[in-house]
């Protein structure tokens, strides 16, 4: 399987002179390539392949492009084969699609690396065309490197690296477990254990509030605006990071507590459209949740399933009996069998039971 390690740089002023060109010279070369792709469409009626604007990079380069490793270019005209293979399955779905745009000053933050290149080690990365790059590596994966992307975010450098490794099972518990997420608690598990739900960007509302009121007032082009933004990309960033740690740190629990995780598979863009709920729903961040303990779940050897929610909180966890609930109602109380429940609880143990009724269907 493969892993991503997140590392952060710590280059010096002319290393960070270095990467600063060759994001530029990336950015450059795709507004090239997409232009030569409108252009050439639009006299002939046929754009260039990316293997042909590969090709192009192999004969005299521009003394900008000398400075660049030759596969980081590569990259480049990839990623505008993604941008048109995305805009033209949109087209076909029907949905309105946004043409590939030209990318200003500030709008494309990383380049790769995807095959050769770089170097991870101990406590820093080697990087063609740059240099040795002080780095914390916080835990070290064994196995063989595939990529390294280099991002920009605010005035901090990281290494994204791809590494190819073995799975590493863990001993099994013999437990299984049914997942309800919700807003009033992040998550219910069929245990009866709730995960409180840490409202991360609620914590920095106002905070956030009062440094956007001051980034509209500042001047355009002045000193202080720049500073402002600074201070509303920090927010932004410190939002980010506690979600994204309190995710992972929830996710490696119950993958350590359970053989089998069963969870909603809901549909998070429907859920958004009430407008009641549109920013508590991406603060409680169920679709990362999902995506994380899927991930440790197969690293780990533990059977995930993702069920289909539908009707799993109107249903008795004991009996069957279906009975319409509204938002408000938290509890549930069955009129056939009398079961009186946590409404969370009796949508995690019906998760639960679909979860297990579709391994054995598989099996």
């Amino acid at each position: 399987m493969t892993v991503a390690l997140k590392v952060r740089l710590y280059p010096t002023k002319a290393q960070r002179f270095l990467l600063e060109e060759m994001l530029e010279t990336c950015r450059r070369l795709y507004n090239n390539f997409l232009a030569q792709r409108k252009e050439t469409y639009e006299a002939t009626g046929k754009s260039p392949s990316k293997f042909d604007q590969i090709k192009s990079l192999t004969g005299t380069k521009n003394e900008w492009q000398l400075r660049v490793h030759s596969q980081v270019l590569q990259n480049v005209a990839t990623r505008v084969q993604l941008a048109f293979d995305g805009f033209f399955r949109r087209v076909k779905s029907g949905e309105t699609p946004g043409y590939p745009r030209f990318k200003g000053r500030g709008y494309y933050d990383s380049f790769t690396y995807p095959q050769s290149g770089f170097e991870l080690q101990e406590s820093a990365v080697k990087l063609s065309k740059i240099g040795v790059v002080n780095a914390i590596v916080h835990r070290q994966v064994e196995g063989k490197l595939k990529t390294c992307t280099l991002r920009r975010q605010n005035a901090k450098w990281f290494a994204c690296l791809v590494i190819e490794t073995e799975d590493q099972p863990l001993e099994p518990t013999g437990e299984s477990v049914g997942i309800d997420v919700g807003l009033e608690s992040f998550a219910t598990l069929s245990t009866g254990e709730k995960v409180e739900n840490p409202r991360l960007y609620r914590l920095d509302e106002k905070a956030l509030a009062k440094a956007q009121r001051r980034l509209s007032k500042a001047e355009k082009g002045a000193k202080a605006r720049r500073k402002a933004r600074k201070v509303v990309a920090r927010i932004h960033e410190r939002i980010r990071n506690r979600r994204h740690n309190f995710v992972h740190q929830t996710a490696r629990k119950i993958v350590n507590l359970f053989d089998m995780i069963a969870v909603e598979d809901l549909n998070v863009s429907a859920l958004q459209k009430n407008h009641c709920l549109a920013k508590s729903i991406p603060d409680a961040s169920w679709t990362m949740f999902r995506i994380v303990l899927a991930h440790k779940a197969e690293s780990a050897g533990r059977r995930f399933v993702a069920v289909n929610p539908a009707y799993t909180s109107q249903d008795c966890s004991r009996c069957g009996t279906r009975e319409k609930k509204t938002l408000s109602q938290r509890t549930h109380q069955c009129v056939h069998c009398g079961l009186v429940l946590d409404r969370d609880h009796n949508a995690a143990l019906n998760i639960l039971a679909l979860g297990t009724q579709c391994l054995q269907v598989d099996t």
